[in-house]
């Protein structure tokens, strides 16, 4: 067990570490929980050893921005974003207690990434039947929902359909989830296209209170849970240029790494383009200089 110390201007009972993610640290304060974004950076489901600096605080910022567009659509868990440990100041939010789903909620509206791979052996993703001919960056002729599986940290998520989905957690719920996956992603991807920006995909998560309520939670449309590209250089058949961690992705492969622990030590050039995409995103999306 992890303990530290809050700032006597919030409270004076200490945090215990509950949980250590790929990127993100949850701990308990009483009955909320405070959401720590790190420096760290994972591709293919492993944590790299190299930090990408200021990179919690990019996505704490813009995770609240966009928590704050999206709130007329679905709830959130956010109770503070200043009430927080003071070495934690910048990149922590301090959370409502959910019972999370277990689940990994992502909408497609263009074709990239695992979602590509698994249309070009299948045809489909998640079980999402696609038009034939598709390439690399298609837009698809409507968003879709393709859920996976939450894998622990090393493990990989698998694809899993509505229906598995519906048999693991009740119908109602999937549906709702489909759902307001669909109208987030939607809402996300029309603000961002006014910004010059195309969404090509995000990962949600979702949980929900002691009444049942479905809430928002984690992260949203961050660089870390989405794919971003600029609309001005969107070309479907070819590989987009990211404002997200493609870089370090396209890099990795490149090394010859086999996408299995440990990850290899990131150049300090990568690291640096990389920081500069997520703060070019964050400001471009935002209006707000970093």
């Amino acid at each position: 067990m992890t303990l530290l110390t809050l700032r006597p201007t919030t409270r004076l009972s200490p945090v215990e570490l509950l949980h250590s993610g790929k990127v993100r640290d949850v701990y308990a304060d009483g009955d909320d929980l405070i959401l720590v974004a790190s420096d760290r950076i994972s591709v293919y489901d492993v944590v790299l050893p190299t930090p990408i600096p200021d990179k919690g605080a990019v996505l704490t910022r813009l995770s609240l921005w966009w928590f704050e567009q999206l709130a007329d659509i679905v709830p959130n868990h956010v109770i503070s974003a200043t009430d927080v440990p003071a070495q934690f100041a910048g990149r922590a939010i301090r959370c409502r207690r959910l019972e999370m789903l277990p689940v990994e909620c992502i909408a497609r509206g263009y074709l990239a990434g695992l979602g590509l791979a698994e249309y070009n052996s299948r045809g489909e993703v998640s079980g999402v039947p696609l038009p034939a001919g598709l390439v690399e960056g298609s837009r698809l002729p409507e968003p879709v929902f393709t859920p996976t599986t939450k894998a622990p940290v090393g493990e990989h998520d698998e694809f899993v359909t509505l229906d598995e989905v519906r048999g693991q957690i009740g119908k109602d719920l999937a549906d709702e989830l489909r759902e307001l996956t669909l109208r987030v992603y939607s809402r996300g991807a029309a603000l961002a296209a006014e910004r010059g920006i195309v969404v090509a995909d995000t990962k949600l998560e979702f949980g929900r209170t002691p009444d049942g309520t479905v809430v928002l939670a984690d992260e949203v449309l961050t660089p870390d849970s989405s794919r971003f590209w600029p609309l001005d250089q969107w070309e479907p058949g070819r590989t987009q240029f990211s404002f997200d961690k493609q870089l370090v992705r396209d890099w990795s492969l490149a090394s010859g790494w086999d996408k299995t622990a440990p990850g290899p030590e990131v150049p300090d050039d990568v690291v640096a383009l990389t920081r500069a995409r997520y703060v070019e995103v964050y400001e471009r999306l935002t209006g707000t200089s970093w």
